[in-house]
């Protein structure tokens, strides 16, 4: 007999009090931990969140001839003394589409990367052609056969790059590979995520020469070489911040989260305060409170300093119980919308118009069984149990633990009636 597929059942209806650590981001981990491949020797992080994709990247690593493991309190340690392999294992890549990070890396230093094409939440095509085309600026011969992208360059030469667009993954990909090549590389219309900033931080503190922080154009001179770092603090998880948030908000609670940057959520903080939330700032930390009434707003999806898509479908199970109708467009991804039919099952009254969302405020939720789809889908049918009425069964799990480090215990830890 097969085993239960796994759930989380929990009662709406409680208002969320107290505080709780926001845990480090899982979106600036994964690309720092594919920069390892670079350094000589043994590094070592801080603030590395639990998480599903972190454990496939160990395992990537560890795949490629570079010991990880994780020691205690959230820290995590690589060694890298051996020859790294120039082939990354199908089942990581495809699990998982951020291990498509160690295409640049692993480029640069062996000459020579075999990459399949990755895999990952399926919202929407979010294709490599950008990281490639990056690549072959570089000087990269590029193979596409058996589903795998063979990436031959002897040495990279830097060159300037104009991307179509501010992939936040492109930008990386293709600074960690400018890094060792010769020469200088320029790339403009570079995404300008805080996650960028903090890769570049790591880089620089490892012997990389990267000017433009902050900016759209970012300047990389090559060096020979990459050292290790010591105990390098991952940045806080920006998206768990907003989800968190948000909880306060759904559930007319009061909620502090410790370990913030209030630089990094500064326009989901303004949205909060156009919703009628009350928000104490201080250096580090965000309290949000309010009254139960939502207003209704008009938002659309756009890439840092915007508001970020991956907090659009949190703020969505918000709306849903606003005092009037919202819209929400999203322009980054075409297909990010699959958690509305789960929410229009709770009793959400959502319609969807091209890559816009119109959601007219009910005055209740009701609690359901619903399905997780991808990993922000899967915060947004959780908060939406937090205020509906009855008990909500969330199935697809999978996807929850690949972002969200021990969400269900901190929330059942401000109040939540789930049992964990």
């Amino acid at each position: 007999m097969e085993s239960p597929m796994p759930r989380l059942s929990f009662k709406g209806g409680v208002s969320l009090k107290g505080t709780v650590n926001a845990s480090g981001a899982k979106n600036s981990a994964l690309p720092l931990l594919a920069a390892t491949i670079m350094m000589s020797g043994k590094s070592s992080f801080t603030n590395i969140p639990h998480l599903e994709d972190i454990r496939i990247m160990i395992q990537m690593l560890n795949s490629l001839g570079i010991h990880s493991e994780y020691t205690e309190n959230n820290q995590l340690t690589i060694q890298n003394t051996k020859k790294v392999k120039h082939i990354a294992p199908y089942e990581f890549v495809t699990a998982m589409r951020a291990s498509f990070f160690v295409a640049g890396p692993i480029l640069a230093k062996t000459g020579y990367a075999k990459i399949p094409l990755p895999g990952g939440c399926l919202i929407g095509k979010r294709p490599v052609d950008i990281h490639l085309e990056g690549f072959k600026a570089l000087g990269t011969t590029i193979k596409l056969e058996h589903g795998f992208v063979g990436l031959t360059a002897p040495k990279l030469t830097g060159t300037t790059i104009n991307l179509p667009f501010p992939s936040v993954g492109a930008t990386e990909n293709i600074m960690m590979a400018a890094c060792l090549a010769n020469g200088t590389t320029i790339i403009n219309n570079a995404a300008q995520e805080p996650e960028i900033d903090d890769l570049i931080q790591l880089l620089t503190t490892a012997g990389a020469k990267i000017t433009g922080i902050g900016t759209s154009s970012l300047t990389i001179k090559g060096v020979s070489e990459l050292k290790a770092v010591s105990n390098y603090s991952i940045i806080t998880d920006r998206i768990e911040v907003g989800t968190l948030l948000i909880a306060s908000a759904i559930t007319a609670g009061d909620i502090t989260v410790n370990n913030v940057c209030t630089d990094h959520i500064e326009s989901l903080l303004n949205i909060l305060k156009s919703c009628g939330r009350q928000l104490t700032i201080t250096h580090n930390s965000i309290r949000c409170c309010g009254p139960k009434i939502i207003q209704p707003i008009h938002i659309k999806t756009e890439p840092f300093p915007g508001f970020p898509t991956d907090m659009q479908a949190q703020l969505m199970a918000l709306l849903t119980l606003a005092d009037g109708t919202s819209t929400i467009e999203e322009s980054i991804f075409e297909n990010r919308f699959m958690h509305v039919p789960e929410l229009n099952r709770m009793g959400a009254s959502i319609k969807i118009t091209g890559g816009t969302a119109h959601i007219k405020g009910v005055s209740e939720l009701s609690g359901a069984e619903v399905k997780i789809t991808d990993l922000r889908a899967g915060a947004a049918l959780i908060l939406a149990g937090l205020a509906a009425n009855n008990t909500t069964t969330v199935y697809g799990l999978k996807h929850l633990y690949r972002g969200y480090d021990q969400l269900p215990q901190k929330l059942a830890s401000l109040g939540a009636s789930i049992s964990v």
